[in-house]
């Protein structure tokens, strides 16, 4: 049976776009399309749909009062649509925050964005977020006081992510201390809110979080994340490894593609790296992992029962790129913990 899918948006035109989309792939089906929150109140209780799309800002209710009531009351899976704006992306995050499954902007008719590919990527996300597990978030991590005493101080944390990352990432650093080894990361999101991500996740977390601009020195107590449109890789200078971005061609369909990453650190670092995979659809990181396992670095693999979406971390189990396979809430304390090894 298609996965059957309610559109709530409260423009009629992008209405019509999202069910057209959604339409043209046969295992999706558009059972309903509502302009505001009552309305698709209503429709969830007539059409029963599997997953929704929802609009950020809408009239009567907006979507996060929405998503919100939804959530207490009948949990089901949503994708957020979201316009490509500092505020849109604010709004967004907080969304993940209280239980939406996935997230993408709004289709753009511009040059370098396909609406085909726009098509495809919604599709993709729909299908991840029937197959999300809903859960509440978990605990919120201690931070540590220190890094474990006794431990080199040259190690670097490489970690990728994709759906379900941006609530996993926040709960994985807010468990690292403000003396963390340095920390690169690379979360699947369009360009503008990894910004937004960024500046989110410095404000809660002990180490200083930056979105990346390519040539900063890598630091320990700094966490790096990579933007939304370039790929991010470390490389070897006279004084040391420094970031930096990369406009090639999309790696595993992603860019920024977490493969990048990996293979950067299996190269460059080694054994003085750890690498984490974390919640996500698809295969992304998996062999870059391996290559770091290979290269002596200390691996680390989410475990199904706490991944909104078991698929990166699965593919690297597969593969033998993890050395440990580790729970959400347990993450940040093992990967100190591998520090001294």
């Amino acid at each position: 049976m298609p996965i059957r899918v309610l559109v709530i948006d409260d423009s009629a035109v992008m209405r019509k776009l999202l069910t057209e989309f959604i339409n043209s792939q046969p295992d999706l089906e558009v059972v309903g399309a509502a302009p505001d929150a009552p309305t698709a109140r209503e429709m969830i209780k007539t059409v029963n749909p599997d997953v929704l799309t929802l609009d950020v800002a809408m009239p009567k209710m907006d979507g996060l009062e929405f998503l919100e009531r939804l959530m207490r009351l009948r949990p089901m899976p949503v994708v957020m649509v979201s316009s490509y704006t500092e505020a849109g992306s604010d709004t967004t995050l907080k969304a993940l925050e209280l239980g939406a499954v996935e997230f993408i902007g709004k289709p753009r008719v511009e040059p370098g964005h396909s609406l085909d590919d726009y098509a495809q990527e919604l599709a993709e996300k729909i299908r991840a977020a029937k197959g999300a597990r809903l859960r509440k978030p978990p605990a919120a991590a201690q931070p540590v006081p220190s890094v474990p005493r006794g431990v080199t101080t040259n190690k670097i944390i490489f970690v990728g992510a994709s759906t379900g990352g941006t609530e996993a990432l926040k709960h994985f650093l807010l468990g690292m201390p403000a003396d963390c080894p340095p920390i690169l990361v690379v979360q699947h999101m369009p360009e503008t809110f990894t910004a937004s991500f960024a500046k989110r996740l410095d404000s809660l977390c002990a180490p200083r979080v930056i979105e990346s601009k390519g040539n900063e020195k890598v630091e320990a107590g700094t966490v790096y994340i990579a933007p939304g449109h370039s790929h991010l890789q470390v490389r070897k200078t006279a004084s040391g490894l420094v970031t930096e971005l990369l406009q090639t061609p999309p790696v595993n369909r992603h860019r920024p593609a977490v493969d990048v990453l990996f293979h950067s650190a299996a190269q460059l670092v080694g054994r003085n790296a750890l690498g984490v995979i974390l919640t996500g659809m698809g295969k992304d990181g998996a062999q870059g992992l391996l290559a770091m396992h290979q290269a002596g670095a200390r691996t680390y693999g989410q475990d199904e029962a706490s991944c909104v979406v078991y698929g990166m971390p699965r593919e690297a189990a597969q593969i033998g790129a993890v050395d440990e396979v580790v729970s959400l809430d347990e993450m940040s304390r093992r990967v100190l913990a591998g520090l001294g090894r």
